[in-house]
């Protein structure tokens, strides 16, 4: 029996790997080491690394142990993106994923998948004590929250962490429902469910080298939950419209009564010129973020890939076997062309 006609496992572990040629085969040996009743699979979702990540990550394929899925998308996507790939390849009752630098110790896998399964929920998000982060890291992630706590249905007090476990109801739902080219993984599963647990896990210092978040990253990033999921930065804007169009008016009623009343002409150039400048600011911020929104729809439309797999590779009964997804498969990325009943019946 060939791994592809296995019977679906327990758990399915995807991690999205950039620069992690230090440490995936470390990771890689202490979950094929895990005893998970029901069996595991790990899926490798390696995201254009400028290393040889994807070397190691085929010579990990085809040794023995739990099966190794591993994809080579087409260039760098970010890491959201790449665990998009991993989840749709993914066959698990449950689905952890998690990165690639050891911060997350193997051994806490098994305790949150048995207290995702255990405790019937759809999802799982740890937190920790300390975070083995830098502080501007650590900052960056309480702003994230905040902000998350007020855009996206998230359940309060839940903190995100990239070291989760999903449902396979909702992994299958969240790859099949969206295909636009900036998915934020936490967004996507409270717009499924709210039926979320938190499990307390150790976190650890970096093994190697530094973090691949950059500021850039972690700006962009959050703009993919800030204007992907909510609407409510154009309400702001509408909000704030409104505050300042009546502050304009109470100024005026002002202005007026002073010229009335007074024999002097209105004094205040400074605060005229502040004012003009204040309200061009403002009006330019709000340009810019209708813009973000027009332009991610554009992108959407004009089918900018959320990601594309180069080929898959895993071990077969003669070696390491490739697959090479045929063009606009959903095997070969998203966003993908679902053939017409004509040519399905080709």
């Amino acid at each position: 029996m060939s791994e592809a006609t296995l019977p679906a496992p327990a758990l399915s572990i995807v991690v999205p790997v950039y620069n992690g040629a230090a440490t995936v085969g470390d990771l890689v040996k202490a979950l094929r080491a895990l005893d998970i009743d029901g069996g595991l699979e790990i899926v490798l979702a390696v995201d254009g690394s400028p290393d040889n990540s994807l070397d190691v990550c085929k010579q990990l394929a085809q040794e023995p142990g739990a099966p190794i899925i591993v994809l080579s998308l087409s260039r760098n996507f970010g890491e959201h993106n790449a665990v998009m790939a991993g989840l749709s390849r993914a066959s698990g009752a449950f689905a952890i994923t998690m990165d690639d630098d050891l911060q997350n110790p193997p051994e806490e896998v098994k305790r949150l998948f048995e207290h995702a399964r255990d405790g019937g929920y759809d999802a799982v998000y740890t937190y920790y004590e300390e975070k083995k982060h830098a502080a501007w890291r650590n900052l960056g992630s309480r702003f994230t929250n905040w902000c998350a706590d007020r855009l996206i249905d998230k359940p309060p007090g839940l903190y995100l962490s990239s070291f989760r476990c999903i449902s396979a109801f909702v992994r299958e739902r969240i790859t099949a429902s969206y295909e636009g080219p900036y998915p934020y993984v936490d967004g996507l599963v409270f717009q499924v469910t709210q039926n979320v647990g938190r499990l307390q896990v150790s976190h650890l210092p970096r093994a190697e080298g530094r973090s691949n978040y950059t500021l850039r990253r972690l700006i962009r990033l959050w703009l993919a939950m800030f204007l992907n999921f909510s609407v409510m930065p154009l309400r702001l804007a509408t909000l704030l419209g409104l505050a300042f169009g009546a502050l304009g008016a109470l100024t005026a009623v002002i202005v007026i009564v002073e010229a009335i009343i007074s024999d002097k002409p209105p004094q205040g150039w400074a605060s005229l010129m502040v004012a003009v400048l204040v309200l061009a600011g403002v009006q330019l911020v709000v340009l810019g973020m209708i813009g973000e929104y027009v332009g991610r729809m554009f992108l959407a439309v004009n089918r900018k890939p959320q990601y594309l797999v180069r080929e898959v590779f895993r071990r077969g009964a003669e070696g390491l076997e490739v697959e090479r997804p045929r063009v606009d498969t959903r095997a070969a990325g998203q966003p993908h062309r679902e053939p017409s009943r004509g040519e399905s019946d080709r």
